[in-house]
């Protein structure tokens, strides 16, 4: 992580660009413990173009309350960078007081009590208020959505999509990138892009498969103030391998650097003044990409899910995370001259829903989208004494609900969870309502399998999950945690190799060692295979929350972590 006084000294190219992060501003407001709308959204016009930058909705229309995670360990040149940076230390490292609105809205630290205090955060009639005043003080702005939008509700599952669809067309966006969106399929991908959204869904990186050849538009060029402004997408390189591929055969995807590099220099030779990447690579992966890659000035990271108050510097790049959930919009004022970009401010700005004024057009627009499905959304199913969130490299207490609701209806040794990021987060003493279990697992592959595995399979499944995640080289990185279980207690060592991380395996039930050459009944959900049998999952965990009625669960110590 570079210093606050590099960040502020930045030398680009042969003359110096300036940098400035509203967060600063936001940190004395948060010390002195006072939240207006109006201060979240103060920020001293800078330069001639404005982005507005949103990724990883993941269908959140309300509300929501979303703990950061505890755990998100870095390794090779990334270990001890952000985002790899968390809790205590992320607090030490910005200066953040703990308490403070920020302390809350970006770390895990004291998240139940503060989260009482400050109240939930997102919903897109509020992001529509920000996005409105950014715009009113900047009309040449430019709105930008990384993706994983379309997915991740109950009423995006049943509506496939269209609830979002219709927001985001409402909200005005400039142009998005991809991901989840993918797994409605393609004849619903292309159905939306074609005749319904407003406007372009960009992936320089998605190709036909079978002749090889880009698919969709790469990038679009807007005359703004004028200049003339590049923005490329990237979507989610690892689409058929993270996701189920035979939801769409028709295309390939890939990081794909030396496209990525052909694209820029095409938009350089026909003259833009700036070139923005809209990318779904993940943080660590759009670092590697942008160190190899010449001539992008700005990328909007998406996808790992990490709210970042200060852009990182990567030579001549500037690198904006935006968080998820709605939690945050991020504004990014630039200077651009002699088409260079000579000097950037910067805020992440805090969607304090209790602060911010919904905006009443989309909220309006909300309820209608809401209403066919309120009964269903808002019935009670149980209750839970826990806080229930998931984000973290290893433990997620939903996911221990989950798994613990596997084994019980589906009568197995062995449970796993995916290591999916997504998904909001429930207080001590709240109703756990039928939107609540949708919000972890609304997805079109859902089926909840029952299986036989061995003990060397079962190995070589989490050996495989851990390189994904603990790969020194971010290309060979996809972005997920690691895969969550049930009945089953391990060890890990982060600093290994493959094949070398994963030891001590053993069942929680009785503490026996897992056996190499024995097998095991194992359930779990969200199989890439096609054609996988069983239950859905959220019906699965509601028949088990209303068997037992309050949640009561108990610190998951089944995970040992080493070489950190």
């Amino acid at each position: 992580m570079i210093t606050r006084r590099e960040f502020l000294q930045a030398s680009v190219a042969a003359s110096a660009i300036y940098g400035l992060s509203g967060f600063g501003n936001w940190s004395k407001l948060a010390a002195q413990q006072a939240l207006t709308q109006d201060q979240l959204l103060q920020f001293d016009d800078f330069g001639n173009v404005t982005l507005i930058h949103v990724t990883d909705i993941h269908a959140q229309l309300k509300p929501i309350f979303f703990r950061e995670p505890e755990i998100n360990l870095g390794v090779g040149d990334a270990r001890g960078k952000v985002p790899h940076v968390t809790g205590a230390d992320f607090l030490k490292m910005f200066n953040i007081q703990p308490g403070t609105p920020d302390a809350y809205a970006l770390t895990c630290e004291d998240f139940t009590a503060l989260a009482k205090g400050y109240g939930r955060m997102g919903g897109m009639d509020r992001v529509a208020t920000v996005v409105k005043a950014i715009r009113a003080a900047r009309p040449d702005s430019i709105l930008l959505d990384g993706g994983d939008t379309w997915h991740g509700s109950m009423t995006s599952f049943l509506t496939k999509g269209q609830d979002m669809v219709n927001v985001m067309n409402a909200l005005g966006v400039d142009a998005m990138t991809s991901h989840w969106e993918w797994t409605y399929g393609t004849d619903r991908v292309k159905e939306i892009v074609e005749s319904q959204l407003k406007f372009p869904f960009l992936g320089a990186n998605i190709f036909d498969a079978e002749w090889d050849e880009p698919t969709f538009e790469p990038y679009k060029i807007f005359e703004k103030g004028g200049l003339r402004i590049a923005v490329i997408g990237q979507a989610f390189p690892y689409m058929p391998i993270a996701n189920p591929g035979w939801m769409f055969p028709e295309y390939s995807f890939g990081i794909r650097e030396e496209r990525m590099q052909e694209v820029v220099d095409e938009v350089r030779a026909e003259g833009v003044d700036l070139v923005v990447c809209l990318s779904h690579n993940g943080f660590d992966v759009d670092r590697k990409m942008i160190s190899r890659v010449k001539g992008i000035d700005v990328i909007l990271t998406g996808h790992t899910h990490d709210a970042v108050p200060e852009p990182v510097i990567v030579g001549d790049t500037i690198l904006i995370a935006s968080g998820s959930n709605g939690k945050f919009v991020s504004r990014v004022d630039l200077d651009v001259r002699d088409g260079r970009m000579m000097g950037f401010r910067h805020k992440l700005i805090p969607i304090f829903s209790d602060v911010i004024t919904p905006d009443a057009e989309m909220a309006a627009l909300i309820d209608a989208e809401r209403a066919p499905f309120k009964d269903q959304l808002e019935e009670k199913i149980g209750t839970t004494e826990s806080l229930l969130y998931r984000r973290g490299n290893f433990n997620g207490s939903w996911d221990d609900l989950i798994c613990d609701a596997v084994r019980s209806e589906r009568d197995a040794q062995i449970a796993l969870s995916p290591g999916v990021r997504w998904g909001t987060t429930l207080l001590p003493g709240d109703a756990i309502t039928r939107e609540d279990i949708h919000n972890v697992t609304s997805m079109t592959y859902g089926q909840c399998y029952r299986t036989e595995m061995t003990g060397e399979t079962l190995k070589t499944v989490m050996e495989d999950v851990a390189d994904n995640l603990f790969n020194t080289d971010p290309y060979y990185q996809q972005g997920g945690d690691m895969v969550r279980v049930g009945g089953l207690a391990y060890s890990i060592d982060v600093s290994k190799p493959i094949g070398s991380r994963i030891s001590n395996l053993a069942l929680t039930d009785t503490g026996e060692a897992i056996d190499a050459t024995k097998s095991y009944t194992v359930a779990g959900w969200a199989s890439v295979n096609q054609g996988t049998e069983g239950p859905q999952i959220w019906d699965v965990i509601e028949s088990h929350i209303r068997k037992i009625g309050t949640v009561r669960l108990e610190p998951n110590t089944s995970v040992t972590v080493t070489g950190i």
